[in-house]
């Protein structure tokens, strides 16, 4: 069975018999699909347990109650339902099937609106309602017909159009195989002759892209140490469709090329500040989940350390800085179509994975969003978090053949040099000890990653032998020192300052974090070991009596 995501969810079949039924609950969760993505109740089904009793039998008749009653308790939610489903251990269940609202607010007959972000249901708050409609109304943007006739359009777009299509591998024959008319007609560029707002950005003229009320204007600025303009480039003015706005971008942003060099042996490395696949991904995703209501330019800042680009229009409903990863949303859905059919972008949602895969490779920090109503702003940083993590990297890359989780997952715990499950969980953006097992396992396997511990006291580290093998001159840190080693460097702590508190002892030993000698403490108190005076803040730890000189 799928986990649970932001278009399926797990419900016990107590959620409709007998005294546990609450079909209220059962439709807020309909109206979060709908005004999100649209999405599929299971019903019958414990999301833990991913799959139904092996004895539980449902009739058609509760099926199409159920339907009915989720009806009564939803306004503009379009339900339907499966038929009896059989599970391979014998169990039955049954599916509700929501679908978008596209154009209205889905509600709740008490009027409360909710919106499905990632695997969990939220109610939206008075501000955010605003936003939600604008949402309805921008994902229609792409296919509004325009006045202008495919007369108007430019042939020699059209033609290039069709022939980057024909050699495009993202494409199946299916499509390939229709005239210049109908391949217009199925990426949602023209409509009975008519050129949609897609159709004029993308096979428009100059002057039909400039008629647009918001089209692609962006503006490209670079400072210096003192934050003084240095350069500034701009396209205001409609002369290039999507595609030829990004080939010229990177053509002219020169200080986007820059790269530093690493000293590895006898020769040097060439690492760019910024890898050329982190800058499509950015400027892809700016230009396909631009919101084409709102009048503003793209803004891409460029300086010393870092790259900042500010795109109108703030994160989609139920896209967060902190389920990005995981989580799927489509606000102009025709134009990332074509994006994919160009071969500029492997799908909706997948350009951070790509992302924070690449930052992983070359040790950099992840990406810093900042949302609001208005604006969604990316922040990436330039320098290496440090040599000896590139080197360890570099290293590994080039001796094992790693996924895209795995490498991910392996730059956070390198970073961190030793992370807990639950810390490393929420880097991941996972909400499920099952789902981070995905994550680590194979790293594990392959003998690259160990981990002491248990359940949500599980520690991550790196095999220290890599260290040694990838040539880093690693210096030893205390950040990975075993419990048992750290309850030795307290007790002689102890026997030199005979009292201390956590804040001073952590002051003495900084590379071990605060949790940590917590533990550690706590551990000796409890085997005897040292005794503590005091509360809180001003709690001190000394060595018991038997264990003094």
């Amino acid at each position: 069975m799928i986990e649970e995501n932001i278009t399926i969810d797990y419900k016990s079949i107590r959620k409709i018999r007998g005294s546990t039924a609450d079909f209220k609950d059962l439709a807020k969760s309909c109206v979060c699909f709908a005004n999100a993505q649209g999405g599929v109740l299971v019903i019958g089904i414990e999301d833990k347990k991913q799959q139904p009793p092996n004895e539980q039998v449902v009739e058609i008749k509760e099926i199409n109650e159920t339907a009915n009653k989720l009806r009564m308790y939803c306004y503009n939610v379009f339900i339907t339902h499966s038929e009896i489903l059989t599970h391979e251990n014998g169990g039955q269940y049954f599916k509700i099937i929501v679908a978008p609202s596209k154009k209205s607010i889905a509600t709740t007959t008490d009027g409360k609106i909710f919106m499905r972000i990632g695997d969990e249901c939220h109610g939206v708050r008075s501000e955010e309602i605003i936003r939600l409609a604008a949402e309805k109304e921008a994902y229609q943007w792409e296919i509004i017909v325009t006045k202008y006739t495919l007369e108007q359009a430019d042939a020699s777009e059209i033609t290039k159009l069709y022939d980057i299509i024909q050699l495009s591998d993202k494409v199946s024959s299916f499509v390939k195989h229709k005239n210049k008319i109908e391949l217009l007609e199925y990426f949602n560029l023209i409509f009975e002759d008519k050129l949609t707002h897609l159709g004029v950005l993308w096979i428009g003229t100059p002057l039909l892209r400039n008629r647009l009320s918001y089209p692609i204007t962006l503006q490209y600025i670079v400072y210096d140490e003192n934050g003084n303009k240095k350069r500034k480039e701009t396209w205001l003015h409609g002369e290039y469709n999507p595609y030829q706005l990004i080939l010229e971008i990177e053509k002219n942003t020169i200080e986007l090329n820059y790269f530093i060099e690493l000293p590895i042996g006898l020769f040097r490395k060439k690492i760019p500040l910024y890898a050329k696949e982190v800058i499509r991904e950015y400027l892809i995703n700016a230009f396909a989940h631009k919101n084409y209501t709102i009048s503003s330019d793209i803004l891409i800042e460029v300086y010393p350390n870092k790259l900042a680009i500010t795109s109108p229009g703030g994160l989609p409903m139920g896209i967060t800085p902190q389920n990005i990863l995981h989580t799927r949303h489509r606000r102009n859905p025709h134009i990332i179509n074509l994006f994919q059919a160009l071969g500029l972008m492997e799908g909706e949602g997948s350009g951070y994975d790509l992302i924070y895969e690449l930052n992983s490779r070359d040790s950099k920090a992840f990406p810093i969003i900042e949302s609001d109503f208005n604006t969604t702003r990316v922040i990436q940083h330039a320098e290496l978090i440090s040599e000896e993590e590139f080197l360890l990297m570099d290293y590994i890359l080039h001796h094992f053949n790693l996924t895209n989780k795995e490498i991910i997952t392996l730059g956070i715990i390198s970073r961190h040099k030793k992370i807990l499950s639950p810390r490393l969980a929420d880097e991941l953006q996972l909400n499920t000890e099952q789902r981070l097992r995905d994550f680590v396992h194979g790293l594990m396997d392959k003998g690259i990653v160990q981990s002491r511990g248990i359940k949500k006291g599980t520690e991550y580290l790196i095999n220290p032998i890599l260290y040694n093998k990838a040539n880093t001159n690693s210096k030893p840190s205390l950040k990975t020192i075993e419990p048992y080693i750290l309850k030795i460097l307290i007790q002689e702590d102890l026997k030199i300052h005979i009292k201390t508190t956590t804040q001073a002892l952590h002051k003495r030993i900084p590379d071990v974090s605060i949790e940590d000698i917590r533990k550690a403490l706590n551990s000796l108190i409890k085997e005897e070991v040292i005794l503590s005076d005091g509360a809180k803040k001003g709690k001190c730890y000394f060595l018991a009596k038997k264990n003094k000189l």
